[in-house]
């Protein structure tokens, strides 16, 4: 069946005293005014409990890190307005203590931005640009040195700041790249970023990739108008071999998405640039697969 979806240190007093709240909240999961809110809500932060006990962070440090977002959040909504009347509206308005919306306010940091670094976008515009790949489709080899195509004209095309070597080597760190010493030839090894190896990396990236896909979705239920593209398609009664097929065919479908994107987006940001318009939109467009188990059907209860 298919279809399509649209759309740590010890805690303190006041720790511990949310962390009992959130007992007592719970037993009112049943009683909540939007019942489908509780519905989403629960669907969203399993994941985020099984990353969290995966990484060894406890539930009263869980409620910390909450008790920041909604603050965050909170603030944002009255946008401009400081004081002590700021921080009765951020209490009222999340139930938090003036006293914890004021410590948590003075320790408020913007979240830092996870850029793309040089290494990373010669990767990219090495496994997107039509000129350097063969007529199957798949990146060309490239010479180390020398005019274009060549690895050392391709991270030219990207910065001078740093030498070809450097990030050449990081490359090859991230077992995006190998370079053969005898042909003297750099090979592509993948045709997607995923720096597995490096997990602060690639919680970075989770944090930046899920997180804006979130903020899109949840723009799109607060707006009149949903301003993003956030749509999926869905099957079940699948075997295991098709799976297979279909994660083959999503790899194409974001293969062709990046070879075609990512050469328009440099372009519209070149075009931009000499325009000398006010350049301070940013967009992140993403593909993702998932498959899993379906789950069991639910016995229906006997009575007695």
């Amino acid at each position: 069946m298919a279809g399509i979806c649209e759309l740590g240190d010890e805690p303190d007093e006041d720790l511990y005293a949310s962390v009992n709240m959130a007992r007592k909240e719970s037993r009112t999961r049943s009683r909540l005014a939007d019942p489908a809110l509780g519905d989403a809500l629960d669907l969203l932060l399993a994941p985020i409990a099984r990353l969290c006990l995966a990484r060894g962070l406890n539930f009263a440090s869980a409620v910390e890190l909450l008790k920041h977002s909604y603050v965050g959040a909170a603030r944002e909504a009255h946008a401009g307005r400081h004081g002590p009347r700021d921080i009765a509206r951020v209490s009222a308005a999340t139930g938090i203590s003036r006293r914890e919306v004021t410590r948590i306010s003075n320790e408020l940091v913007a979240p830092s931005v996870v850029r793309g670094s040089p290494a990373t976008k010669v990767f990219t515009k090495w496994a997107s640009s039509a000129k350097l790949r063969d007529r199957n489709g798949q990146p060309k080899p490239l010479r180390r040195h020398g005019r274009a195509p060549s690895f050392e004209a391709l991270s030219h095309s990207v910065t001078h700041d740093i030498h070809p070597t450097v990030i050449l080597d990081e490359l090859c760190r991230l077992g995006l790249a190998r370079h053969d010493a005898d042909s003297g030839l750099v090979h592509l090894l993948r045709d997607a970023f995923a720096p597995h190896e490096d997990q602060g990396r690639a919680l970075s990236f989770l944090g930046s990739n899920v997180g804006d896909h979130l903020l899109a979705a949840v723009d799109n239920i607060l707006a009149d108008q949903p301003p993003h593209l956030e749509q999926a398609i869905f099957a079940d009664e699948l075997s295991d071999a098709s799976v297979a097929q279909v994660r083959s065919l999503v790899g194409a479908q974001w293969r062709s998405l990046l070879a075609e994107l990512v050469p328009k987006l440099e372009a519209l940001i070149e075009a931009d640039r000499v325009a000398g318009k006010r350049a301070r939109q940013r967009v992140r467009i993403g593909l993702y697969s998932f498959h899993t188990d379906m789950a069991e059907p639910t016995e229906p209860l006997q009575k007695d």
